[in-house]
């Protein structure tokens, strides 16, 4: 299956990079120069995934992600950013990106953070899907899973309620506001309640590789989830084991 993706990288060297790279893995590439052809593009051509350059003259990155979201477009955007700050990095996930790389980048991880955010949005044949943590080898509930409501989708854990077919989940009478990707880690937490799952698991349930122990990926995006999830006055969910990974469960 071909995918389609909008390029917008105002850097010429850059772009002319990516489209080719992009192009020759087998991607139908659109590739413009700045925020408002972006928004052109996009509201256009109607892209598979977007890859959007943060720094860009007139509308930037930022803006480009926050007016498709306001527009209820849900296309998964992976942003492109030479801003290693973990404010900046955050910055990009409150305008609405799903997953973010830091230049200068390997043009192989570009490959496989889009493979994953296609593979998300992408519903596999019925059936296909194995077991996945918290799941015994017959494919019956574990330990992991007694939260789980197999039939309406949901999984509760501790005061959560995550409603996976709808893509929302509350916090007692909270609902929270989640990006795509702080969902489905929210979810992998869930349905793992209780466990441990360490940073490997993680990287390969979420994004379908594992970027490494010098990523700081994970560290950003469960640090923002607990911005959203354990707000001030609320009994901490979201717990780190050091060297190992991290945990939701009530202490």
């Amino acid at each position: 299956m071909t995918h389609s993706v909008l390029l917008a990288e105002d850097d010429r060297p850059i772009r002319t990079a990516l489209e080719r790279a992009l192009t020759l893995e087998g991607y139908q590439v659109t590739a413009v120069a700045d925020g408002i052809q972006a928004l052109a593009a996009a509201h256009r051509e109607r892209p598979d995934v977007i890859l959007l350059d943060v720094m860009m003259p007139g509308i930037d990155g930022l803006q480009v992600c926050q007016v498709l979201r306001a527009e209820q477009d849900r296309t998964p955007i992976l942003m492109l950013t030479a801003r290693v700050e973990t404010a900046d990095r955050i910055a990009g996930l409150d305008a609405g990106a799903d997953d973010y790389v830091v230049k200068p980048f390997e043009v192989e991880e570009v490959f496989a953070r889009l493979r994953a955010l296609l593979r998300r949005t992408t519903p596999d044949p019925a059936g296909t899907a194995g077991p996945g943590p918290g799941t015994d080898a017959a494919g019956g509930p574990g330990e992991a899973d007694e939260a789980r409501l197999a039939d309406s989708g949901v999984v509760e854990a501790a005061d959560l309620r995550i409603d996976g077919p709808s893509r929302r989940a509350w916090r007692g009478e909270r609902e929270l506001e989640l990006t795509r990707t702080e969902f489905e880690l929210l979810e992998l937490l869930a349905r793992n309640a209780g466990i441990v799952l360490d940073h490997s698991t993680i990287y390969d349930r979420i994004w379908g590789y594992d970027f490494g122990p010098g990523s700081k990926n994970l560290a950003v995006y469960v640090g923002y989830l607990r911005r959203k999830v354990d707000v001030p006055g609320s009994r901490p969910l979201i717990h780190t084991v050091r060297g190992v990974g991290y945990v939701l469960r009530e202490d």
